[in-house]
């Protein structure tokens, strides 16, 4: 955006965000009330932008059910056992594929974060993840930061007892967790779980700002968005022959490096780069920095290389001289 005097920030996330109404001069009432939410919450509640969408729902579940070891049709059965996700249904299923690249939803998070978004990846649930607490920042990140964000929907409504999405209100704002920041290398290491090493920090950060997790209690067709920093995951699963169908679009915005942040040292220069395709039309999103494209041999350059090439051209300029 033009007016945007912090394009290396999403705009909802904007420093001046509450102080400069020039911002939002061009969104809707509804717009509006979106980016407030995704400002002070780091999340918002939409209901999803499609009109076939209820049968889109029922096909899609229908299709994803024979993937899963799970008994559906047996109401009694425990459907917690066996798989629990497939990522990246979109490249087999026509209605993952059609939620993940809304136009709507495109057109949307583009103006909330005051650049053009893209889908990366859909993951697809049966029953909760009953995951602990944890931001999305450590799995995926971009330069600048924060150019990331998922789209939750659920697919039928979702009772307290069935394991619901839970956030953190306001943890948005919080550091962003980096290896630099608890002191451990990233780059090269191995994991079983990329967010095992932040999880006592986040545990940490959630006791002393005196928070508490809320559940997401959707009903069907719902959408949360939520913001790249926000702290979130899935609430226990008190009955375990209840099913909480649902699927995750994470999205990239463009113009960016895009990179996984638990397999990285940033400060010398150590980048895990990631290879995007973006879902809505299948084409590669290069890793760019201010419009010029990056790679393995264009990360930033460790201190000591830098240092050495300052040298080299002083010394070139002595000897021109």
């Amino acid at each position: 955006m033009s007016n945007n005097l912090f394009p290396g920030v999403p705009l909802i996330e904007s420093p001046v965000f509450s102080y400069d109404c020039a911002l939002l001069s061009d969104f809707s009432v509804q717009e509006r009330a979106v980016a407030l939410d995704m400002h002070e919450n780091g999340f918002a509640v939409i209901d999803f932008p499609d009109p076939d969408i209820e049968v889109r729902i029922e096909r899609m579940k229908r299709n994803l059910a024979a993937h899963f070891d799970i008994d559906f049709e047996d109401s009694r059965s425990d459907k917690t056992h066996g798989s629990r996700r497939i990522q990246d249904a979109w490249r087999f299923d026509e209605d993952v594929h059609a939620i993940a690249a809304n136009s709507a939803i495109l057109n949307l998070l583009g103006k909330l974060y005051g650049r053009p978004a893209f889908p990366f990846q859909t993951l697809n649930f049966p029953v909760g993840t009953q995951q602990r607490a944890h931001s999305d920042s450590v799995h995926f990140s971009s330069l600048p930061e924060r150019f990331m964000c998922g789209v939750w929907l659920a697919l039928e409504d979702i009772p307290a007892e069935a394991g619901p999405l839970f956030y953190v209100r306001g943890s948005h704002r919080w550091p962003i967790m980096s290896n630099a920041l608890i002191g451990r290398r990233g780059y090269g290491s191995d994991l079983s779980s990329a967010q095992d090493p932040y999880g006592p920090a986040w545990e940490a950060l959630c006791k002393a700002h005196d928070v508490r997790e809320e559940p997401f209690l959707a009903r069907k067709g719902q959408a949360l968005i939520w913001c790249a920093n926000l702290l979130h995951g899935g609430s226990a699963q008190k009955d375990p022959t209840l099913t909480r169908w649902s699927q995750v679009t994470h999205y990239f915005f463009e113009d960016c490096i895009y990179y996984t942040p638990a397999f990285s040292d940033e400060a010398i220069g150590k980048l895990a780069l990631r290879d995007v395709v973006a879902i809505h039309d299948g084409m590669p999103k290069p890793n760019l920095y201010q419009g010029e494209e990056m790679n393995s041999a264009h990360t930033p350059p460790a201190r000591d290389s830098l240092i050495a090439g300052i040298i080299k051209r002083f010394l070139t300029q002595i000897r021109k001289n």
